[in-house]
Formats: structure tokens, C-alpha cells, sequence
């Protein structure tokens, strides 16, 4: 499970309006059917309208400067193997998004307990991905898609007779190029703005920064995990614990479709991994051998050869030493696999 919270922003100043945001959730409906068309739902409704979403969002932000952000986007991003477990279902991802709602304001740290009935929010599943620039494939094919496509610059002005050259073997060179590239999908180089293949669904949720009464702020942003200060002589709490939001998020798939995640596919192993990769690998070798196995094969979705850390666990120091040289191949593949937060 890969879970992000981020504040919207365009450049240095955050966005006064949903409205940009919700259009671009939209694009997903275009050209399609209207009984195959996916709406925003939230806690209790389902088939809400964008220009809906848009009015509650953009008229729920009292008292809030234009330097603070008026709401935030959270992207809940299941595994393949958590998708399989969901049989991809759109239901049964609302059913899991409203869960998680329930974990998402329990994060908060308040005088009075925060619900899920204080949080204004609208969610909206998406069921496919297009490649992006800044996806390993893409740029790894880019030094071939640039020599292609200076390639097609010049055999226009061939043909506009503003140069010489032979067309022909410059069409040669573009197609050796295309099938030289190292990253192809269903036969085909793999370029910007194509969908990806397989599994790919995921829920946006646009989360009010104001609470349902459109008084008290809930900002997950906070960089306060849980902590108390003192306003006006007497103790506040205030405070997100995104810890514990992620952590409680994994329980909550595990416990509601009967899954059980390896180490690797916990936040508490992505995290460790970040901060003490040691203490990640070393966790890794002391696992039962069944789900070290498990781990190994997951690892190698990310494009890491694991095959080095079979060894006896007593040489562990010389497995750590030669992995750390892969750390940024790892990091890489965390990011864009399931495996990452």
C-alpha cells in the first residue's frame, strides 16, 4: 500500500479552488458511457458531481490565508497483489477508502476526538495510469525517443527541401532506434502519456482543510506528530500522526479482505529502510525462510538482484556492505512499485 498526503500547491502559492484539481480527477470520464463513468463518493454518498465536490471545498475555508493551504489530496495506491485481493473491485475500494477516513481522523491529536464524521471529504477511484516523464522506463528510453525524434525534424526539412539527406535511411535509423530502446510494452517502446499495463487502480481523495463545521483546522500537514502546547495559559493539543495513519491504514486492508503483507510490504520496513538500511536488510535475513522468500521475490519486482543476500545469516555484515551499493537502485524501485510510501 502506497499512501501520500500533499498539500495543493501551483508554484510557490497554494490553489484557491478545487477546480483545477477536480478537472483533472474528471479526465478519466471522458469519452466514456455514463453507466461506465466513475463519481466522487465520500462517507455516506455515493454519484456526487465534480461542480458539487468543487462548491463544498472551495466554501469551507473560513478564516484561511492564501499562504495556507485550503485543502489537501491524499492517494491511496494498492498493491497488484492487494488489487488481486480486492478482485479490482470499484465497491470494495470505496468500502476501504471509508475505512480508511476512520484512521485518518483518529491520526489527529485534539481536546475532543476527531471522527470521521468531522471531515470533509470526497474521494474518486481511477482504474488507469499513463507513463510520466519522471518514470525510470521513460527515462531510460528517452536518450532513443530524443535521437528519433531529431531524426523526424530532419526528414521535414528534407522534405520541405530546406536540407539534404536520405529519407529512407533515416527511416532505417528510426526504426532501429524504436527496437533498440530497453523498455517496450506489448510490443511497442514505451513513451510518455501511455497507459500502463496491468492493475492500475487507485483512489484520489480531496480532504477539506476545515472541519465539517467549517470552524477548527485539521491539517495533516502539521509537523507536530502528537504533542500539547500552551495557548493562552492553558494546554492544546495539536498534532497528526502520520505514523500512525499509515501503520493503522495496513491493518485496516489486512483486517478487512483477510490479507497478510511480508516485512518488506509494511511502512514500518519502508521506513526503517530510509533511515537505517542496515537494520532493514539485517531484519530481511532473520525472517522465517518461507517469508524471506516472500521478501526476496518482492524485492525483485522492484529490479534488485537478491539473489547475493542468499548467504548464511553469520556473513550478513559482508551482504550489507555490497547492498548498500544498490541502495539507489532500490530507493528507485520502492518509489514507483507497490512496495514504496
Amino acid at each position: 500500500m502506497y499512501i501520500t498526503i500533499t498539500a495543493q500547491k501551483l508554484g510557490a502559492n497554494f490553489a484557491q479552488s478545487a477546480a483545477d484539481f477536480v478537472a483533472y480527477l474528471e479526465k478519466e470520464n471522458e469519452g466514456k458511457a455514463i453507466d461506465e463513468m466513475e463519481y466522487f463518493f465520500n462517507q455516506y454518498g455515493e454519484e456526487i458531481s465534480g461542480k458539487q465536490v468543487i462548491h463544498e471545498i472551495d466554501n469551507n475555508t473560513a478564516k484561511l490565508k492564501k499562504t495556507e493551504p485550503k485543502f489537501y489530496s491524499l492517494t491511496v495506491n494498492p498493491s497488484a497483489d492487494e488489487l488481486k485481493r480486492l478482485q479490482n473491485s470499484s465497491e470494495q475500494l470505496k468500502r476501504y477508502t471509508r475505512e480508511v477516513m476512520k484512521d485518518y481522523a483518529n491520526s489527529f491529536h485534539r481536546e475532543e476526538p476527531v471522527t470521521v464524521n468531522d471531515i470533509k471529504y470526497f474521494a474518486k477511484i481511477e482504474h488507469t495510469r499513463t507513463y510520466k516523464g519522471t518514470d525510470k522506463k521513460i527515462i531510460e528510453n528517452q536518450p532513443f525517443a530524443t535521437k528519433i525524434l531529431q531524426l523526424k525534424n530532419d526528414i521535414r526539412k528534407i522534405e520541405r527541401g530546406e536540407m539534404e539527406g536520405n529519407i529512407k535511411n533515416m527511416e532505417t535509423q528510426i526504426s532501429k532506434l524504436d527496437k533498440e530502446a530497453p523498455h517496450r510494452q506489448n510490443g511497442k517502446r514505451i513513451v510518455r502519456g501511455m497507459p500502463k499495463e496491468g492493475s492500475q487502480s487507485h483512489i484520489h481523495i480531496i480532504v477539506s482543510r476545515k472541519d465539517m463545521s467549517n470552524k477548527y483546522s485539521l491539517s495533516p500537514g502539521s509537523k507536530y506528530k502528537a504533542s500539547e502546547t500552551v495557548l493562552n495559559g492553558k494546554p492544546v493539543k495539536r498534532g497528526f500522526n502520520r505514523d500512525a495513519f499509515f501503520k493503522n491504514s495496513e491493518k485496516t486492508f489486512d483486517n478487512l479482505f483477510g490479507d497478510k503483507r511480508n516485512y518488506v510490504e509494511t511502512y514500518t520496513a519502508r521506513k526503517t529502510f530510509i533511515k537505517n538500511p542496515d537494520k532493514y536488510f539485517a531484519s530481511i535475513m532473520g525472517l522465517p525462510t518461507n517469508q524471506r522468500a516472500i521478501a526476496f521475490k518482492l524485492l525483485n519486482k522492484t529490479g534488485m538482484n537478491t539473489a547475493m543476500m542468499n548467504i548464511p545469516t553469520n556473513k550478513v555484515q559482508l551482504v550489507l556492505k555490497a547492498i548498500k551499493q544498490l541502495k539507489r537502485v532500490l530507493h528507485k524501485g520502492i518509489q514507483s512499485s507497490s512496495i514504496g510510501i
